[in-house]
């Protein structure tokens, strides 16, 4: 069976699986939401929790890089990857609140503070 599978998909299908168990199930609650929340109010109660809770969430994440790192994170010290997240923030607010050119400049300082300790 698996032979079959390899030879129909030719090799791909750990993708295939990806798509099919990763991707579709998330992707239809996501619609799911863009359909239900067509008609809310963006400055009623609920969405204003929606949004605290989005970045409540992003704040998790961005800690937990930059305090407890694991990978090749882990080689930069935390002052590299503190500088890093400065920078970035800064880029940020300078270019008038452009989250991609704060991203590109933050990730740009990582890579120069990782290449600075590697």
């Amino acid at each position: 069976m698996l032979a079959a599978l390899e030879h129909a998909t030719g090799g791909l299908w750990p993708y295939l699986v990806v798509i099919l168990i990763g991707f579709l199930p998330t992707e239809i609650w996501r619609f799911a939401g863009v359909v239900a929340g067509r008609n809310l109010d963006e400055s009623s109660e609920i969405m204003l929790w929606v949004r605290l809770v989005a970045a409540a969430l992003v704040a998790g994440v961005v800690a937990k890089l930059l305090l407890a790192p694991s990978g090749a994170l882990a080689v930069i010290p935390l002052w590299g990857r503190a500088g890093a997240l400065l920078v970035g923030f800064a880029v940020f607010w300078l270019r008038r609140r452009s989250v991609l050119t704060g991203l590109v400049a933050g990730e740009a300082a990582l890579i120069v503070a990782g290449f600075a300790f590697v």
